[in-house]
């Protein structure tokens, strides 16, 4: 199951849109297809990738966390490491590459944690197109730092400040751009979901992550007994696990947001737990959050990349067919997952990627000690300094707060008090 077949993956996947949207989704199939055997474009994707992106990422080999989890070797895939740190600049830059290719001036994309629209925001300033980046109200608040960054690439965010003010939201209104504006603009979707193609086009271009893991373990002769990555809507996971889906072996496991509780309005569990349904929204047809009418639930996790109400339809399929395994992991083991590595390896996993590494943590001993489990650390947590701060210590964290208010408001009276007197003279 490499690939769709006529866009679904067994029963998951599609094309479900409004007529508007078909033309642009049949010529970016058709486009994506062509460039994808054109050799100038491959190599110009390749020489980006190496000298922008710093590919390949490092398989780092974890001693400290192997010895203290006992069972398996325990090896960290540092995306991290990636320009601009995480996972989502591989397929940022490959859209973006794609869509000038194809002659479009103008890029929007939807953003969750920030990364995608950051790596988005990033693709564009190197590729000299204009970026619009659409990012739920609630996630504008809590990924101010990422904000920041891709205003500074010279994006435009846009907050979106209806539904839950989140992921799916933001999802939403990049759709509604697109629909209005099909022939300059391309929509970098962040995620291996939506309408086909855009699941096989995103995993194509994550692909480059398990590519790279297969090659470096059969280089280095690691036995891999395990893979972990955590699962939101999917993009990580999907390219981390790519060149072993049709094998029978590795494991290949899949952490989803457990949040709080198995309550609704707790977690973001699609494949796990019993509140999920088939459905169709935004265009494609997977495993969804959502109630007997398919109105969205209410979602929660401490990272906001992963807190969608869906899951790609690939990731789905292989779900039900057993293939990967999937696993929820509650806020307080991603927090500790968290700290665990970053005390004992020096490595800072992003929120995101916190649940793999719990997820690795559990089933370590369940792995002999002559194979691997490896973990995709999709993205670095300095992104989550001001969700982690709070956790690990609030009180320093509240003064710094109170110091900077007060440093701020002292700057702001010095301004006005200069902007007043160069008015007087």
């Amino acid at each position: 199951m490499a690939a769709s077949v006529d866009g679904f993956f067994n029963e998951y996947g599609g094309k479900y849109v409004a007529e508007v949207l078909r033309r642009p989704l049949d010529e970016l199939e058709a486009e994506f297809r062509r460039y994808m055997a054109d050799k100038d474009f491959l190599d110009e994707l390749e020489t980006i990738r190496r000298d922008y992106i710093g590919r390949e990422t490092p398989l780092y080999f974890a001693p400290t966390a192997t010895r203290l989890l006992g069972g398996a070797q325990i090896y960290i895939k540092l995306e991290g490491l990636a320009n601009t740190g995480a996972h989502k600049i591989n397929n940022a830059i490959g859209q973006c590459l794609l869509a000038k290719r194809m002659g479009k001036k103008r890029i929007i994309a939807e953003t969750g944690a920030g990364q995608h629209g950051l790596a988005t925001a990033a693709a564009c300033a190197k590729l000299g197109l204009e970026c619009v980046v659409y990012m739920g109200e609630v996630d504008v608040r809590r990924q101010q730092p990422n904000v920041a960054a891709m205003e500074l690439y010279g994006a435009t965010v846009r907050p979106v400040t209806s539904g839950s003010r989140t992921l799916k939201d933001a999802v939403n209104e990049a759709m509604r751009d697109w629909a209005a504006h099909p022939d300059s603009t391309h929509y970098v979707l962040g995620s291996a979901l939506g309408p086909a193609p855009f699941p096989d086009i995103v995993r194509e271009f994550q692909s480059v992550i398990g590519r790279e893991v297969k090659r470096q373990c059969e280089e280095r002769g690691i036995q891999i007994g395990a893979m972990v990555a955590c699962v939101g809507g999917g993009s990580n996971s999907i390219g981390f696990f790519s060149p072993f889906i049709d094998q029978k072996e590795p494991r290949l496991i899949g952490a989803e947001a457990g949040g709080v509780g198995d309550g609704i309005g707790q977690n973001a569990s699609r494949m796990t737990g019993t509140a999920s349904r088939e459905g169709i929204v935004h265009g494609y047809k997977s495993r969804f959050l959502i109630d007997e009418d398919g109105q969205s639930l209410p979602t929660r996790s401490i990272s906001a990349g992963l807190d969608y109400m869906g899951i790609g339809p690939q990731l789905a399929a292989l779900g039900k067919s057993g293939r990967v395994e999937f696993t929820a992991v509650r806020d307080k083991e991603a927090l500790e997952a968290v700290s665990f590595f970053a005390r004992n390896e020096g490595i800072l996993f992003a929120l995101e990627s916190a649940h793999a590494g719990a997820a690795a943590m559990k089933i370590a001993k369940q792995v002999p000690p002559d194979k691997a489990v490896i973990i995709n650390m999709s993205g670095r947590g300095d992104k989550d300094v001001f969700i982690t701060s709070p956790v690990f210590r609030p009180a320093e964290w509240v003064q710094f707060l109170h110091a900077e208010i007060e440093r701020l408001e002292a700057a702001k009276d010095i301004h006005d008090a200069d902007s007043m007197g160069r008015i007087k003279e």
